[in-house]
This record gives C-alpha cells, sequence and structure tokens, in this order.
C-alpha cells in the first residue's frame, strides 16, 4: 500500500513539473562533493518524502555537504581577497598605510570564508541547482510559498569618491571560485536590466516577483557597484524587488558613496522608499571606508584629452581625425533598447564625436550611454559648459554620462556553463569651458548653501549667484564626477586604455 501511494503521489507530481536535467557530481569551488544521480523528473525535493523513503538520499547528501566543509575549512586561510590584497602592496601595485582600507579587506574576507564555509547551504555551486526557469518556480511558488533566506548577511561599503571602494569589491569578486552563481554588475546596468525584464513579463499577475527569481536563478552572489538611487521608478520598486531577492537566499555586496540612511535623500515620494532601507540594513553588514584619500587624484596629469576654453574652434575635430587616423567619420547609429537608436553625428574607428548639447541637453538616459559605448570606446565631446540652476538638468545627464562612460564597454563572452564579463573602460577627450572643479562651482548642496555668508545690509540679494544651484543629490555626485574627470585624464589611465585597444586589435590613429 504504502509503495502504491508513493507511486501515485510520484505520477501527480511529474504531471505538474516539466523534464528536468541534474548533475551527477557538483563543485563548490574547493573541491569534488558527491550527489545524488535523479534522472527524469526532480520531485523528491518538493515532495519531501525522499528523505523518508530513501535514507540513502540524505546520508548522501549529507556526506557531501559535510565533505566540501572539510575541504574549504582547509582552505580558509590559503585564499581570498585579503591575501590577494598583501600580494598587490608586496608587489608595488597598491600604496601601504591605508588603515581603512585594509579594515575594509578584513571585512570582505570575513564575508568571503563565511560564503565559502556555506556555500552548499548558500547554493552558489551553479552545478548543484535546479534548471527549472523563474516563470516555472513562480508558478509552483503559486501553490507552496516558502521563503529561504541565506545564512550569510552580505555587505554595503560606503565612502568617499576615489577611496578605493570599487577596486577592493571587485578584487574580492575575482577570488571567487569561477563555478559559484554570481554577477558583479553597474547599479545602472542592474535596474535598466531589471525594467527590461519587468516589460517581457507584462501580463503576469505579479512580473517583480519573477523577475527576482530569475535573477536569483543566475546569481545568488550579487555585486552591485555604485547604488545610488535617483530615478522615483527605481525608488518605487526597490523594497519589493529586494525583499523577493532576499528571501529567494541572494546575498547582496555593494558599494555606495553614501550611507544607507541617505539614500535617495530628498527624492520624491522618498516615504515609499524608506522600507527599503531598513531591509538593506537588515541584510547586510554596513561598513564605511572611511579613508581620506581619493586615489584618482594621485595619478599624474596628462595634457591632450582635455581642453578649457571658451572659444576652440576646429580643436576637437582636429584632436578626433588623430584618432581616427585613416578612417572616415560618417554619421551612424547605434541600437540602444527595446529597438530604439541613437544618432551618432560622426563615428570611426571605434571613436564617436558629438556636441554636448546633442548628448545632456535631450532626453537621453543611462540606456541610451550604454548602447553608445558598447559600440565605441572613445567619446569626443564639444563645448562641455559650466552648470547652474538654468542647465542643471544637462549637469544630471553629465554626471549620468560619466558614470557610463567610467564602467563601460562590456563584452560578454558565452561559455559551456559559465559567463566570463570584460570591463574596459573608455576614454573622454573633450573641450570644456573650466576646468572639473569648475564646471561644479555653482553646485551645491543644502549645507553647503547653509554655510555661504547670509544676508546683512551690506549683502542683499542683488549680491547672490543668480546661476546657484541647491541640490542636493547633484552637489553630492559632482565629487564623484569631478573625481572621474581627473583620473580618465592621467597618464596611467590613458595608458592603460591604449593598452587595451591594442590587446583588442583596435586600430589607434597616430
Amino acid at each position: 500500500m504504502k509503495a502504491a501511494a508513493f507511486v501515485r503521489a510520484a505520477r501527480q507530481i511529474r504531471s505538474i513539473l516539466g523534464p528536468q536535467r541534474s548533475r551527477i557530481l557538483s563543485r563548490d569551488g574547493r573541491g569534488m562533493s558527491i550527489s545524488v544521480e535523479k534522472v527524469g523528473y526532480d520531485y523528491w525535493s518538493v515532495t519531501g518524502i525522499g528523505k523518508f523513503a530513501f535514507p540513502f538520499f540524505e546520508f548522501s547528501k549529507a556526506f557531501s555537504v559535510d565533505a566540501a566543509a572539510q575541504v574549504s575549512n582547509g582552505d580558509l586561510n590559503k585564499a581570498g581577497p585579503l591575501v590577494e590584497y598583501e600580494r598587490r602592496i608586496g608587489a608595488g601595485e597598491l600604496l601601504d598605510g591605508d588603515v581603512r582600507q585594509v579594515r575594509t579587506i578584513k571585512e570582505l574576507q570575513r564575508l568571503y570564508d563565511e560564503l565559502v564555509e556555506n556555500s552548499a547551504r548558500c547554493g552558489l555551486d551553479r552545478y548543484a541547482t535546479s534548471e527549472k526557469s523563474g516563470r516555472s518556480r513562480w508558478l509552483w511558488s503559486r501553490f507552496m510559498p516558502q521563503l529561504s533566506y541565506s545564512p550569510v548577511k552580505g555587505l554595503y561599503l560606503y565612502g568617499g569618491v576615489g577611496t578605493g571602494k570599487t577596486m577592493l569589491m571587485d578584487l574580492f569578486y575575482e577570488q571567487l571560485p569561477c563555478s559559484w552563481r554570481k554577477k558583479r554588475i553597474h547599479f545602472h546596468d542592474f535596474m535598466l536590466n531589471v525594467h527590461s525584464r519587468l516589460r517581457k513579463h507584462q501580463g503576469v499577475s505579479d512580473p517583480l516577483e519573477v523577475v527576482a527569481l530569475e535573477i536569483s536563478d543566475e546569481s545568488i552572489l550579487l555585486c552591485l557597484d555604485e547604488f545610488m538611487v535617483t530615478d522615483v521608478a527605481d525608488a518605487l520598486i526597490l523594497n519589493r524587488l529586494f525583499r523577493h531577492l532576499f528571501g529567494n537566499g541572494v546575498v547582496l555586496v555593494s558599494t555606495s558613496n553614501r550611507a544607507p540612511d541617505n539614500l535617495y535623500e530628498g527624492g520624491l515620494q522618498r516615504d515609499l522608499f524608506l522600507p527599503f532601507i531598513a531591509t538593506l540594513k537588515e541584510r547586510c553588514v554596513v561598513h564605511e571606508i572611511g579613508s581620506a584619500v581619493d586615489y584618482r587624484k594621485l595619478t599624474s596629469a596628462e595634457q591632450g584629452f582635455y581642453f578649457i576654453g571658451k572659444d576652440l574652434p576646429g580643436l576637437l575635430e582636429a584632436k578626433f581625425q588623430l584618432l581616427i587616423g585613416k578612417s572616415k567619420a560618417r554619421p551612424q547609429e547605434v541600437e540602444v533598447v527595446m529597438g530604439r537608436t541613437l544618432k551618432v553625428p560622426l563615428g570611426a574607428n571605434g571613436c564617436a564625436y558629438f556636441h554636448f548639447e546633442e548628448l545632456c541637453d535631450r532626453p537621453l538616459g543611462a540606456a541610451d550611454y550604454f548602447g553608445l559605448f558598447k559600440r565605441f570606446h572613445t567619446l569626443a565631446l564639444e563645448g562641455v559648459p559650466i552648470f547652474g540652476i538654468h542647465n542643471r538638468t544637462a549637469a544630471y545627464r553629465f554626471v549620468t554620462l560619466v558614470d557610463v562612460h567610467l564602467i563601460s564597454h562590456l563584452v560578454l563572452h558565452s561559455w559551456p556553463d559559465e559567463y566570463v564579463m570584460y570591463e574596459n573602460k573608455a576614454r573622454l577627450l573633450c573641450t570644456a569651458e573650466g576646468s572639473p572643479i569648475e564646471l561644479f562651482e555653482r553646485i551645491v548642496t543644502v549645507a553647503d548653501a547653509q554655510q555661504m555668508a547670509p544676508r546683512t545690509s551690506s549683502r542683499s540679494r542683488k549680491n547672490d549667484d543668480l546661476d546657484l544651484c541647491v541640490d542636493n543629490e547633484l552637489g553630492f555626485a559632482k565629487d564623484r564626477t569631478i573625481s572621474r574627470l581627473t583620473e580618465m585624464n592621467s597618464k596611467e589611465y590613458l595608458e592603460r586604455h591604449s593598452a587595451l585597444l591594442q590587446e583588442n586589435h583596435w586600430q589607434v590613429g597616430e
């Protein structure tokens, strides 16, 4: 009778589920572990009856977890971001003596150790996880809703510009086993991807839940660079999105210029965003890097890519022609998203030429800029103005452009069962009305404005700078943009860029 009941239950489950493939061998990144061969339909874990009918299944599963833990624990002190950080300092690749960076890398090492130790419980190994699609899992969750939080908390790193947050997170990411379900992505690009997926799942009762399932299927460890919320559409969905992600076991590692409590400060309908801050602080350890050094500004200045002056006719075009060499520049179009295209006034040999107004005085955004830099490695931008209240919107777009410009040119190569992403930072050639600092002198935060000299009988309203722009978000972001513009014009940055061009066999104009 028990056998007959078991067969009936199995058939019912099989009628619901599609055929699922599974691996016989799986890796946790440190060694081989043993798992049971499951051919045809994966219904033991769904019904929960496998552990009663087949005690060997539970034994073999426990054996694989214990064996993996033993192998992993033996290697904990031999690998990880701290070891690599110390190696780079010893090789002269990084500066020594930054105590705050050392504290941060130790936090990343702690997280690395916890992830390795709990890799099986976290479901990090892509070869040992279910292959059901996000929509299939969503359908099943309608019948058996459940939450599965990771036993490991994530890490939220924040601090000033140029303090090495991105470098440290990348160093951490590079030490992770290749077999893990992980992704490192810029926050701008991540949210564009989320909105694209939401459009794909229109008509589903809860498309955000399906998107979260898809993301967690692909990546249990999610590393987001430059977490910064400025868009109300992003702000309104982040809490539900990350509640689903965390409920699916996702571990978040993120960098930001802002503490969690200061995210989306002064934004529209911020009261609806506040629950996300609480969720973020609950699921992540918050760590301030706090370094007072802007490492981007320690680079050597380079002449020839950032030209200052209001009236420089023909200069940028001549420099652009030097870059493209014998290639002939012509108008082009690049595909952006959802079938949209962006017109490029002149393009050749991986270089694009724009007037400032064509990129920043039009209704364009991060998606357009990502599309542009997937096609071009160098941007020649004519006439960057001094920013103030009269061109505040253009200033926002310029900040986004520089953000995307610095982290762009992402090339995705597909290999069996894994993805490898290479990040080539793009190059900026421009003419501007002032230095990077001078461009943003009239952009201030509320706190900056309050520290300015108050009006007196000798200083009246007519003495005010009428073009002063008091904007907390923009005033905060300007420091990052100034730092990045400085780095992008450095000798080291430009030499790295030229080396990458040669590696990728781009023609370089002389």
